[in-house]
């Protein structure tokens, strides 16, 4: 579809470049500077409750009451990010979610994991543009501490991601993956 015909949080989370010269950029900026402004009193919050309502604002969605986020808690965005309900997300994550982020039931994710949808292109000449990729966690996984996932991942059901791995390819289902790059370690009986 052309640019000009779809909208530019739609194309986003399809995935593929958006050149930073989108005519249609500007409305993405306006709501990172919104987001900014309420991450910082996310990140001030003093309860649970508090942290899960101040996260609803931020993507637009009301997160469960059985889900629970530590803070500090970064997003760039927000509004591309879906967590499902029984998420314990722990201190300090940070989610890149202009590509979109998925989060299904019962998902753990330790401290300090990134979740990052966005690279750019190689190409000098186009490298401010944006590579967009979304990310799935499906139901049940656990993301061990500094673990970071890249663009375009998804993470099986029931799976493990050992503490610090790069993960640059999907995980099946049932799985163990652990190392930089993340390898598979072990399926799950």
């Amino acid at each position: 579809m052309s640019q000009n015909n779809t909208d530019i949080f739609e194309r986003m989370l399809a995935g593929g470049i958006v050149a930073n010269s989108d005519p249609q950029m500007p409305e993405v900026w306006e709501i990172v500077a919104k987001t900014i402004k309420l991450s910082a009193a996310l990140n001030t919050s003093a309860d649970i409750d508090e942290i899960r309502d101040r996260l609803s604002e931020i993507t637009g969605l009301q997160i469960d009451q059985s889900t629970t986020i530590f803070v500090p808690f970064h997003t760039n965005f927000g509004r591309h990010t879906r967590i499902g309900k029984n998420v314990f997300i722990n201190h300090d994550c940070s989610f890149l979610d202009l590509g979109g982020i998925t989060i299904e039931d019962d998902v753990q994710i330790g401290p300090k994991v990134s979740l990052i949808t966005e690279n750019h292109p190689l190409d000098p000449s186009n490298r401010k543009s944006l590579d967009l990729k979304s990310i799935l966690i499906k139901k049940n996984a656990w993301i061990g501490a500094g673990a970071i996932i890249l663009p375009g991942i998804t993470i099986g059901e029931n799976s493990v991601v050992a503490a610090g791995a790069v993960v640059n390819k999907d995980v099946p289902d049932n799985t163990i993956v652990g190392g930089v790059p993340a390898k598979v370690i072990r399926n799950i009986d």
